[in-house]
């Protein structure tokens, strides 16, 4: 193998973060941050306040969030002309005034996260029934060996965050991400949050949407709070608690659709109807419940006794019991838009020692999760993406690398600057297509 020479140029100007120039233009055409934080904060000698939040929108457009990664940008050229910023802030900056300012800028940038989605028109899948789903859910945070305000024990048992997100579409828009406790329980402050991104969600798409909960949100405030609602429907996971699995089993097995899928196994279905009060007031839900009862292993080797499982969902869908079980199971996909925040985002260890900051970091990644989604739809699913997989959304770590990871030269001409790429760049075109449709917006 040839050896290479290696050298530096003096005058030359290189970039390996060409995509920044997209998410800029997502910035500037898509949100009005400046003029909020002007109302919100007023004015700020020496670096704006837009300036320091649009510089930690980069980092994390680049996969970084901590604070000691601006140091490599303040003499950044093109981090400062790609995102519109007139002056990068310092590390201890750009600490200090999201320590200072972390709830009045969490406001803004909530609030330009939704302004995203309002103003490009994403497109907004349903699934099947033609319903959109908004699946909504909590997911730990490892934040072990920390003393970080708010880091307690989580269900997962280990010590962190237990943020709680918003998701609507099959493409996993983010609406909301709000961090919390470790230790907080998931229905605790919960109605407050479903009503805020009930409201965001009605701003992004007139559809009939379909609210998918798991079974920490089981209470009848919750149900109450969903069946309000025109245009609300819901698949919330029944929590059995203390019921009597004997007896709900010998209910469905005797007036329930029965089937044995094998020797030893049989599953019973079952809608039933329930009365619950609630503020002197009597409601009426409606249930599918599931038992499934085995007496032997698949080798069949039998058991000591039966082995029973019961599982519920309420619902007001007017829907057969099977595909209500079978829309519930798509709530799981939010597990990947939680991997996408934690992991491609590196915001699991979140990198201030203060709540209200890491708060608004959630809020910040929140509002790029969305920026690199939209990206990634305009360019990386159509003819011009890089050679993939099929797929109908991609990965926020795939736009990562393959849109904004990008080397190009930058050339100055004039008082114009041309981004010039290499003849083998495999996302050329792709960049190239989207920096198009951005601009023409």
């Amino acid at each position: 193998m040839r050896r290479f020479i290696i050298e530096q140029s003096d005058k030359e100007l290189y970039t390996v973060h060409t995509g920044l120039a997209l998410v800029g233009l997502c910035l500037n055409k898509f949100t009005t941050m400046e003029k909020r934080l002007r109302k919100r904060v007023g004015k700020c000698s020496g670096i704006s306040h837009t300036d320091v939040l649009r510089s930690y929108v980069g980092l994390l457009s680049v996969g970084k969030s901590d604070y000691e990664a601006i140091t490599n940008k303040v003499r950044d050229e093109y981090f400062k002309r790609s995102l519109g910023i007139k002056r990068v802030p310092s590390a201890e900056t750009l600490r200090q005034r999201m320590d200072a300012y972390a709830d009045a800028f969490r406001e803004v940038v909530e609030e330009s996260a939704v302004e995203v989605l309002e103003k490009a028109k994403v497109p907004v899948s349903g699934i099947s029934t033609g319903h959109v789903p908004l699946d909504i859910d909590v997911f730990p945070m490892d934040n072990s060996n920390t003393k970080k305000e708010g880091v307690s024990r989580t269900y997962h048992n280990y010590d962190g965050y237990a943020p709680i997100a918003a998701y609507l579409g099959l493409e996993g828009w983010c609406l909301e991400a709000e961090l919390r406790p470790g230790s907080q329980h998931s229905q605790e402050g919960f109605i407050p949050f479903l009503r805020r991104v009930l409201d965001k969600a009605r701003r992004v798409t007139e559809k009939d949407l379909l609210v998918r909960l798991d079974s920490a949100h089981d209470a009848v405030e919750t149900r109450v709070e969903l069946e309000g609602r025109r245009g609300v429907y819901y698949v919330l996971k029944w929590n059995p608690r203390r019921n009597n699995k004997a007896k709900i089993a010998s209910l469905v097995f005797k007036e329930g659709k029965v089937e044995e899928p094998r020797p030893g196994k049989r599953v019973g279905i079952l809608k039933v109807k329930e009365e619950q009060e609630y503020k002197g007031k009597v409601y009426t839900f409606t249930k599918v419940v599931r038992v499934t009862e085995r007496v032997r292993d698949r080798k069949g080797q039998l058991y000591l006794e039966p082995q029973i499982t019961v599982e519920g969902w309420w619902t007001n869908l007017d829907r057969g019991e099977e595909e209500i079980i079978e829309l519930y199971e798509g709530h799981g996909l939010c597990e990947q838009f939680h991997s996408e925040f934690k992991s491609d985002l590196d915001i699991e260890r979140l990198p201030s020692g203060k709540f209200a900051t890491n708060a608004l970091v959630m809020s910040l990644a929140g509002l790029t999760y969305n920026i690199l989604r939209y990206i990634g739809l305009l360019g990386l699913l159509g003819e011009v993406s890089p050679v993939r997989h099929p797929a109908k959304r991609r990965r926020i770590k795939t736009v990562i690398q393959e849109l904004i990871y990008m080397a190009c030269r930058v050339i100055k001409s004039g008082r114009r600057y041309k981004l010039r790429f290499g003849r083998s760049c495999a996302g050329y075109l792709a960049f190239r297509e989207v920096y198009s449709l951005l601009v023409a917006v």
